[in-house]
């Protein structure tokens, strides 16, 4: 499922089907006042994740941490109150997409994702760079040379979303011109 190398033909898009329209979908199957606006729709090749901003909140608060308390709690009511609704939802957009799907929201400063999807991901890597996991270990920034990997593959995605957004448009043109090419199989 998803993409890979395929026989050594190069890179091409598995059978999955496509999620172009999740956003739209979702857009129209979502119950009216769940969230002020459109929710944020992200998918990948497996979970598609869906978060909305709840409305906002219109009390006084002392401080900071006391309207943070207050938007943390005000998502686990909005958890506890749509959890059999949303549970329905993901079971059809599960079916439709092929992918599993998590929930989150947004209110104020605060967002928070529910049961979202953790794949495993195998990889070797050479003693250089099993270093530089120990080195994040060691230095208490992640528990596990499993934890370093995900911590550094978040720091390069904050910083080279641009780069890898022209990647992902590239790689998409290819299987696009590819797939309207002829079969040679």
């Amino acid at each position: 499922m998803g993409r890979g190398w395929k026989g050594g033909r190069g890179w091409q898009q598995a059978e999955v089907p496509p999620a172009d329209d999740a956003a739209a979908w979702f857009g129209g199957r979502l119950p009216d006042g769940w969230f002020t606006g459109a929710p944020e729709v992200t998918v990948d090749r497996e979970e598609i994740i869906v978060v909305g901003e709840l409305p906002a909140l219109t009390e006084e608060y002392a401080d900071d941490a006391a309207r943070a308390a207050a938007e943390e709690g005000r998502i686990s009511r909005y958890r506890e109150e749509t959890r059999d609704e949303r549970i329905e939802i993901a079971r059809q957009a599960e079916h439709r997409y092929q992918r599993k799907v998590a929930w989150g929201a947004k209110l104020g400063g605060t967002k928070a994702l529910f049961t979202t999807h953790s794949a495993p991901v195998m990889t070797r890597l050479r003693q250089p760079e099993r270093l530089v996991l120990d080195t994040l270990v060691d230095a208490g920034v992640a528990r596990s040379r499993s934890d370093a990997l995900a911590w550094a593959v978040r720091l390069v995605g904050e910083h080279a979303d641009s780069w890898l957004g022209d990647l992902r448009e590239a790689m998409s043109k290819v299987d696009d011109l590819r797939s309207k090419g002829p079969d040679l199989a």
